[in-house]
This record gives C-alpha cells, structure tokens and sequence, in this order.
C-alpha cells in the first residue's frame, strides 16, 4: 500500500514537473521567435526558419526600428497618457467605491449589478456608439479624448476597492466625523492612504492594459505625431509586406521599460496582487 502511495506521489510530482515545463516552454517560445527575428536581416528572415539562429547578429535593427518608428514619440505619448489615465482612474474607482461601500441609498444594489452586467459587455461592441459620442464632441486625434476614453469607469478596479472598503471598519468614519472631519476629509486623510494595496494592483492591472492598448489607440490616435508605443511599430507595416524583423526590434524595445519597472517595483506588485486576492 505504502509502496503504491509512493508511485503515485512520484508519477503526480513527475506529472507537475512536465506540466510546468511545458507551460514555461508555450510562453517563451514566442519571445525567443522575437529575439532571433529582430537581428536578422529582412532577406535572413524571409529565407531562414523563425527558430534558426541569425547568421549575424544586426543590432542596428533596434536604431532603425527606434528612429522609424518614431518610438521616442510614441514613449512620450504613452508616458503623458499612463500618468493621467493612472491617477484618474485610482480616484475615480476609489471614490465610487467608497460611496457604494459606505452610503447605503435606494438604488445602491442595482448600481453594483449593473457595474456587474457592464463588465460582461464586449468592449469592442459599444466603439461604434463610442466613436459617434467622440466625433460629435470633436475628440478624434486628441490625446485629452483618447485619454477621458481610456479613464472611464474601470469596473475590476471598483470591486477591488469595494473589497478593501469591507475590511476598514465603519469606526474609523465615524470617529473622524465626530472630530469634525468631512466626508472629504475621511477619504482623503483616513480611508484612502489605507489603500495602499488596492491602489497597487489597480495601477498594475490598468496600467498593462493601457500600455499594451492598441484598438481605440489605432482608432482614435490616427496621425502620425499622436501614435503611442503600441501603434508606433506600425511604420513597418504596408500593402507590399511587413518588415517583421524591425517589428520584433521595436518590441523588445516596449518592453525593456516594462521589465525595469516590475525589477523595480516587484515587492510591491506581489505585496499588492496578494493583498488583493486575499479578504478578510
């Protein structure tokens, strides 16, 4: 019997083993196709295997990818949109979060569900309503629109504020009411720098999904001068061809940025992501 259990704990560890191996192996492939493509030449590229390795190895794909692509641009623009999208969203959701959690009124239920049945909704599905409103309001080719667009309501950010606001006892409000604070004044001094966690994995969370944006970025930022990252690279698309191997070169580009940042800031993007999944 023993000896069964044994085997069986060997074949499960083995089993576990293979899986994560194969995981590991489905995620990198497509960034090891990226590295060897983005040092190849064009001809390279267009006659050798994207697994084979390049025959010499052209850094001058990234200056060029770099300089075409207008990717110093494209930086500044995403930088200006992540800062303001990022702060509005935090206090948008947190606020709303804060009035659903703490102001009990008619109607209160219905607004969460309705938060709820708005999440289930394809995002693409309401971008013809969408484009009208931003047409009709003169919105198109400006980042201020782009960016009230991108800041609207994040519902994942809502409910991760909603949870946090049930685990800060209701006694902190009202000792501070009674010390004569405002309901500002209890958000913004008491409740709000006990966020901390929320705060980190809502930034986290809407920060990738601003930076990688690329639909209402490619839809509403149509000129040249107002492309962000994720649209920059698409100098090196055409009717003729896609020049993919400055395409990978300007990938690996976007994503030096990212991998500083979570290097950086990797405790806290854990502390946050746990903190966050965790109630109670």
């Amino acid at each position: 019997m023993k000896r069964q259990i044994k085997i069986g704990t060997i074949f499960f560890t083995l089993f576990k083993y293979v899986m994560l191996v194969g995981a590991a192996v489905i995620s990198l492939l497509p960034v090891i196709v990226c590295v060897f493509t983005a040092f190849k030449t064009t001809e390279e590229y267009n006659t050798t295997s994207v697994l084979d390795l390049p025959t010499q190895w052209m850094f001058e794909n990234f200056s060029i990818a770099f300089k075409q692509a207008n990717m110093l641009r494209g930086f500044a623009n995403t930088a200006i949109i992540l800062v303001v999208v990022l702060t509005c969203s935090i206090f948008i959701s947190a606020m709303l979060a804060y009035v659903l959690n703490r102001f009990k009124f008619p109607g209160n239920g219905v607004i969460q569900n309705l938060f709820m049945f708005a999440s289930l909704i394809p995002g693409i599905a309401t971008q013809v309503t969408v484009y009208q409103i931003m047409y009709s309001l003169g919105f198109i080719n400006h980042l201020y629109g782009y960016m009230i667009v991108l800041m609207g309501t994040d519902i994942i950010s809502i409910y991760i504020f909603l949870q946090f606001f049930e685990n800060l006892p209701v006694s902190l409000d009202e000792s501070a009411i009674m010390d004569g604070c405002t309901y500002f004044g209890v958000f913004f001094k008491i409740l709000f720098p006990l966020l901390k966690p929320a705060i980190v994995t809502s930034l986290v969370l809407k920060g990738v999904s601003v930076y990688n944006e690329y639909y209402m970025s490619n839809l509403y930022l149509q000129t040249k001068e107002l492309r962000t990252i994720s649209t920059a690279l698409y100098a090196f698309t055409g009717p003729y061809g896609n020049q993919y191997n400055y395409i990978c070169a300007g990938v690996l580009i976007t994503i030096i940025p990212i991998f500083i940042l979570f290097l950086i800031f990797q405790k806290q993007v854990y502390g946050g992501m746990a903190a966050g999944a965790v109630k109670g």
